[in-house]
């Protein structure tokens, strides 16, 4: 085989977007930045920095960089992660270097072929990411982050944040175990405190006042049985223990989203990054056909819709061997060979797996291959 191996920085680059708004001015002398993307079905409110680039993510999660460069992103005051290598796309599972070296390291599948997705899905279960998860999906405006959906972190949020973290009582640490981030009772952990003191409501909403103490109520008036005895202008005790009921109930905890919410999330927004990955190649060919008595060496080569295609790594399998036969391989031409060995009337399935330059990412594309 011509199968050549080797390992490269993570995922192919963007072409570049015209950018406006809050992701900042480019400061490249001229030369356009490109653009990268956290997530895949967007994620604003994200404050990112490059060696040349700052911003804060737009509705689409997209940040501005340079190849080489490496990202740090933040959440208003609170640090999330430095050092990530900038890539047209990044996740969360690279917030954390240890899972970011395991996801170069792919698996084999039933097939006998590498794949990145159990790699990635058996990270899903890392302490850390889920806590950061969890964080993160809490702080999302509408706490819904539903299908084809993204995370919003309103500047409303980020600034009423930003006035809880020096008020709490130790720095939010997402490396603790997950019991201790998402503490409640008479200790509450500080990621529980920080939430706590976010109001996910517009300004001056009664939601966002603070709730009656017990004093107040049982200070306050009871209600007369008679409605017509009622003073519009009085607190009694019984709306007074309904407001507080209702901004308790208001406060948001990370009970609200578990781990298995934070695993669904991720595992979506990865499945989404390989499709939209998967996307932009394709085979010259879907559908091969040749004579029995044709054995010569035939090819397929994998295209890039508008781009050169460059590959890192390629293999590939013929469903029925006996039919159709693999030659060889070449991630140089990003061609596989191949030649018929059956009789007419048989057909196999040739599957490919290959790895572009600049991404951990394994993609799979088939051709079927027909004997006349």
């Amino acid at each position: 085989m011509k199968s050549v191996h080797l390992t490269a920085p993570l995922f192919t680059l963007l072409s570049s977007l015209a950018l406006t708004g809050c992701l900042g001015s480019d400061d490249g002398g001229g030369t356009a930045a490109e653009t990268g993307q956290i997530n895949y079905n967007g994620f604003s409110g994200l404050s990112f920095r490059t060696a040349s680039q700052n911003g804060t993510t737009n509705a689409d999660g997209e940040f501005r960089y340079y190849p080489g460069e490496t990202l740090s992103f933040r959440v208003g005051d609170l640090v999330l992660a430095d050092d990530i290598p900038a890539r047209p796309h990044v996740t969360l599972l690279e917030f954390f270097p240890g899972l970011r070296d395991a996801l170069q390291m792919p698996t084999v599948d039933a097939e006998g072929l590498h794949t990145h997705t159990r790699t990635e899905l058996n990270l899903l279960d890392d302490g850390a990411l889920m806590n950061m998860a969890r964080l993160l999906m809490s702080l999302d405006w509408t706490q819904g982050v539903q299908e084809d959906e993204g995370i919003e972190i309103r500047q409303r949020v980020i600034d009423q944040l930003n006035a809880a973290l020096p008020r709490l009582d130790a720095p939010i640490d997402f490396n603790v175990p997950t019991t201790e981030f998402t503490a409640l009772g008479t200790t509450p952990s500080p990621a529980n405190q920080l939430l706590a003191r976010i109001c996910f409501h517009p300004e001056g909403d009664e939601l966002c006042e603070p709730p009656p103490t017990p004093e107040q109520i049982q200070n306050a008036p009871e209600r007369p049985d008679n409605e017509e005895d009622w003073d519009p202008e009085v607190d009694y005790r019984q709306d007074l223990q309904a407001k507080r009921e209702r901004i308790l109930e208001a406060i948001r905890t990370l009970e609200e989203i578990d781990n298995e919410d934070a695993r669904t999330y991720l595992r979506r927004e990865l499945e989404d990054i390989t499709t939209a990955v998967g996307n932009g190649f394709y085979l010259d060919e879907d559908v091969a056909s040749h004579p029995a008595s044709d054995t010569g060496i035939k090819s397929v080569r994998v295209q890039r819709i508008g781009e050169k295609t460059a590959l890192a790594e390629i293999e590939a399998i013929s469903t029925r061997p006996e039919d159709i036969t693999i030659h060889a391989w070449s991630w140089q031409n990003a061609e596989v060979d191949y030649f018929v060995s059956g009789s007419s009337g048989g057909e196999s399935e040739l599957v490919m797996s290959f790895r572009p330059e600049n991404t951990y990412r394994w993609i799979r594309k088939s051709l079927r291959v027909i004997i006349r």
